[in-house]
């Protein structure tokens, strides 16, 4: 029989790792800290180098008004108690939690910040799991608020969202000041994807607490083109681009602003059902593309994704 050699590519570059969360030996409280990124090949392509494993990062809101009920139905009960809600990610087989601070959106709820920092504690010490904190939106309160949160958790290295092209110098302090790691985020662009890191670079961040988010958009808002920036983004850190060697992350939630994702249709099956797999089939895209951390909503999806992971590693 003739052998089929393996299409083995010879990479010069590789992602680099990022550890999120520090146990007790490292001065924090998290059961187990989690390393991003590492791969030395394009996804799943074991022959290539796998890198560490896809994590998944279950959502938590402090406020809830204005998302889509089907969405977060499946934790009702406890929709109202970030705490509750972050341990039942825990409970669900969630690898981290992203807390999204929605209450200090100034055209939402407008709460301090310091309640808001509150809310991060608490949540921080119920639940062991490493922990990314995004703000409200607005960057001038997100500003300040995310001080306080670096401040507040200063010796967890917590993931802290995000830094933006015009937004990054105060949460890269921030981060930095306390030994956390950032979400260097940009829109659907590699030229701004590298920008960003080169940005944070020049400001003193090093590339070992940056992880980028280039925006994912959801099945059926342009899936493909997000998919094609991803992939894009992961060969050009694998050609030796150093400035695109730091491991991604992609937000599936908007998925559920999808309205085919959740429309009442007999048709098409069970809405929350179809809203999940909405979700879970933008993950698959994502981690086929290059994808190191996802952030989901509905324990359905994370379920689907999970397996999916480690189907594709072969584990």
């Amino acid at each position: 029989m003739v052998e089929v050699p393996i299409p083995k590519e010879k990479w010069s570059g590789k992602i680099g790792t990022v550890t999120i969360g520090n146990s007790p030996a490292e001065g924090g409280s998290r059961s187990a800290p989690i390393m991003l990124g590492g791969g030395s090949g394009m996804p799943f392509l074991s022959y290539e180098g796998l890198g560490h494993k896809q994590r998944l990062a279950g959502e938590v809101l402090d406020y809830t008004e204005g998302v889509p009920e089907l969405s977060i139905a499946a934790f009702s009960d406890v929709a109202n108690d970030p705490v509750a809600w972050a341990a039942r990610w825990k409970e669900l087989g969630a690898d981290m939690i992203c807390l999204k601070l929605r209450s200090l959106d100034p055209e939402g709820k407008d709460a301090p910040a310091e309640d808001a920092v509150a809310t991060v504690l608490s949540v921080l010490k119920a639940v062991d799991l490493p922990l990314m904190v995004y703000g409200g939106g607005n960057t001038e309160k997100d500003a300040n608020a995310m001080e306080l949160v670096s401040n507040a958790c200063a010796g967890e290295r917590v993931l802290l969202g995000q830094a933006e092209e015009n937004a990054y110098k105060s949460i890269s302090a921030a981060a930095t000041a306390n030994g956390h790691a950032l979400i260097a985020y940009s829109n659907l662009d590699v030229n701004l994807a590298k920008q960003m890191n080169i940005l944070l670079a020049d400001f003193g961040t090093k590339l070992e607490n940056v992880v980028m988010d280039p925006l994912m958009a959801a099945l059926g808002v342009g899936l493909e083109y997000s998919y094609s920036v991803n992939e894009r983004i992961r060969l050009a850190a694998l050609m030796g681009d150093r400035m695109l060697q730091t491991p991604m992350c992609c937000d599936l939630t908007s998925s559920w602003e999808t309205r085919e994702a959740t429309e009442e249709n007999a048709a098409w099956g069970d809405a929350e059902e179809r809203g999940a797999w909405w979700e879970a089939t933008t993950g698959l895209a994502a981690l086929l593309s290059g994808a190191d951390l996802l952030i989901v909503r509905h324990p359905r999806s994370l379920e689907i994704l999970k397996d999916a992971i480690e189907e594709l590693r072969g584990e």
